[in-house]
């Protein structure tokens, strides 16, 4: 089962294609995706939006040897992104994945059993406001513990980068139950120790079927996955599981697989694996 959690990450400031090669890129992926990209005016984000796509069919691809013309991945209503296929087999007796952009980096995580979410953040620094004002805006969303935590965290900068950490944690919670909604976020409370050890309450109550991680990609990024029980997931996401229900033991085991590292891969790389297996 451990060969079910990936870890794959790619720099996208790396890639410059001109129009020619980016449609020629475009062109790998099945027809119904190519709206969900070129709706994006700027190239950045149309680049994100690409690379998201071939690392879904790529992992897919690598991970579970189904052939390209054959990988059909949909999404829920509210966005989560899914893998429509019967014959994964007993290795992986819940594969998922997500997935996330931001700035520089486009990331996906795996998992064989346990929910996973994925969320890439950027320390972007505001332009028109001060870091202070700023993250006010986003004061609902945590605990009075949290709240606290930032606002004292010590300089603007450590302020605002100890707001995207605990940012970045509470939307790979939302994206692993795959609710896509903010809604509720104050009462999801992270505690660490020094970003390390991280654990969680939901309405005051300690969260034992969860775990989290957070790392530094570099470039002032962060990625945090989430793993969790599927029984968390919300009723339209727990469709699209071939199990929610798991007896302690096996789920036990899918929680405290090893976590891996990031993989880095290139944009090059991903274009070549998608051209090769269509010859």
């Amino acid at each position: 089962m451990e060969r079910g959690v990936q870890r794959w990450v790619v720099d996208i400031s790396k890639w410059e294609p001109s129009p020619h090669d980016f449609s020629s890129a475009l062109s790998l992926l099945p027809q119904h995706e190519h709206f969900f990209i070129t709706r994006f005016i700027r190239m950045e984000d149309r680049k994100r939006a690409l690379v998201s796509r071939f690392l879904q069919y790529a992992l897919v691809h690598e991970l579970l040897g189904i052939p390209f013309d054959e990988i059909t991945i949909n999404r829920t209503v509210e966005g989560k992104p899914y893998l429509e296929y019967d014959k994964v087999g007993l290795e992986f007796p819940n594969f998922n994945f997500n997935v996330s952009h931001h700035g520089d980096f486009v990331a996906i995580a795996s998992e064989p059993l346990c929910l996973v979410g994925l969320d890439i953040v950027s320390c972007v620094i505001p332009l028109k406001e001060t870091v202070l004002d700023f993250v006010q805006n986003f004061s609902s969303y945590f605990s009075h513990l949290e709240w606290d935590n930032i606002v004292n965290a010590g300089s603007s900068d450590d302020i605002l980068a100890e707001f995207y950490r605990y940012w970045c944690l509470k939307e790979a919670y939302v994206k692993a139950i795959g609710s896509g909604l903010a809604y509720g976020l104050d009462k999801v409370e992270f505690h660490n120790t020094r970003w390390t050890s991280i654990s969680v309450k939901i309405n005051g109550e300690d969260v034992k079927e969860w775990k989290f991680w957070l790392v530094e990609l570099g470039k002032r990024h962060w990625v945090s996955i989430a793993r969790g029980h599927p029984r968390s997931a919300t009723e339209s996401y727990k469709r699209t599981l071939k199990r929610s229900e798991f007896n302690n033991e096996d789920y036990h085991k899918g929680l405290h697989l090893p976590s891996v590292d990031f993989v880095f891969k290139t944009v090059e790389e991903l274009i070549l694996l998608m051209n090769s297996k269509r010859c």
